[in-house]
């Protein structure tokens, strides 16, 4: 009986252990090509990405420092107006009277300027030659 298979349904062993397949040269270029391509689009878009998040992380930063300066100026404001009303005349009369128990002068107690002599100057020696 003959086998229903053909003669090339049969596999024969190859021996071909002295075989050495040769490196393709411009494959490797080609894939060389391709990785450089990957890596610059990579690392451009990675620049990209970076910049973009400094200029709105450096956006953030002004928005709070623009904030900052008008609460400091705002404080400055009532600061100012605080140190006025502390400082103004009727305020410290007020308080001197009330907290400390003072009174205003007596009239003999009052010294104007106009009655007050001036010190004697010293005079200077004279200059002898």
């Amino acid at each position: 009986m003959r086998d229903s298979r053909s003669a090339y349904a049969f596999t024969r062993p190859v021996v071909n252990t002295y075989l050495v397949r040769e490196r393709d040269r411009r494959l490797l270029r080609e894939l060389a090509l391709v990785v450089l391509v990957v890596v610059c689009l990579g690392g451009g878009s990675l620049a990209y990405t970076w910049m973009h998040l400094e200029v709105l992380d450096t956006g953030y930063r002004i928005v709070d420092l623009e904030r900052r300066l008008r609460d400091l100026g705002q404080e400055e404001r009532r600061l100012h107006l605080e140190s006025a009303y502390l400082a103004s005349p009727p305020r410290i009369e007020e308080r001197a009277v009330k907290e400390l128990g003072m009174r205003g002068p007596e009239m003999d107690q009052v010294i104007f300027a106009e009655e007050l002599q001036p010190p004697p100057r010293p005079e200077s020696p004279e200059v002898r030659n």
